[in-house]
């Protein structure tokens, strides 16, 4: 088992995750206001905050982490909210592997892609770029320098000449900005990419 996913699994386990929130994200509402609703996935979804709003304001949505500890939460959470969200245990870098097809009209990714080492980061935009329908809308948020303690297990961090170089063939990169982080960030960078 890798070091990442130990450590995942034990903090998933024992403790609270500064980086996992009870709350959706404030943007989603704003993005959900102007778009019918669709097909999402929430890649490295976590306890599924974010899953389960999209799904009460009428998504068909899937989520996906490969921790089953966060897993078995964020399907509790969708039970106790009356959600339809489905969710399942897998490697962002190996989404099919994990049980999810698409396509998806909306992909998020808050917090996961700057976490991946380099050498899942090809597979990772691979398999974003399968499963996202022909003007998707790729939501990707993280840190551009993550905390040293991150480093050690492999995270990279994530910034626009990065997501050009390994999403530029598949996507467009049409929104940069800055919004609030969580736990020891204070703030992540957002990124909005659209499917070709």
């Amino acid at each position: 088992m890798r070091l990442d996913s130990l450590f995942y699994r034990f903090v998933y386990r024992f403790g609270r995750p500064r980086w996992d929130s009870s709350d959706h994200r404030p943007e989603l509402e704003e993005f959900v206001r102007g778009h019918r609703p669709g097909r999402a996935l929430d890649i490295g979804c976590g306890t599924g905050a974010d899953a389960v709003f999209l799904a009460g304001a009428g998504w068909d949505v899937v989520g996906v982490d490969f921790v089953p500890e966060a897993i078995e939460s964020a399907e509790a959470r969708a039970r106790a909210a009356g959600s339809a969200a489905i969710f399942h245990t897998g490697d962002a870098s190996c989404l099919r592997a994990a049980g999810v097809e698409g396509p998806f009209d909306l992909i998020l990714d808050i917090g996961c892609y700057h976490a991946i080492p380099d050498r899942r980061r090809d597979a990772y935009a691979a398999g974003v770029a399968a499963v996202a329908r022909t003007g998707a809308d790729f939501f990707l948020a993280g840190t551009e320098d993550p905390p040293a303690s991150w480093r050690l297990l492999g995270a990279r961090g994530v910034d626009a000449a990065e997501l050009h170089s390994r999403f530029g063939r598949d996507f467009d990169l049409v929104e940069a900005r800055t919004v609030g982080g969580v736990g020891r960030i204070s703030e992540f960078d957002l990124f909005r990419m659209v499917r070709r």
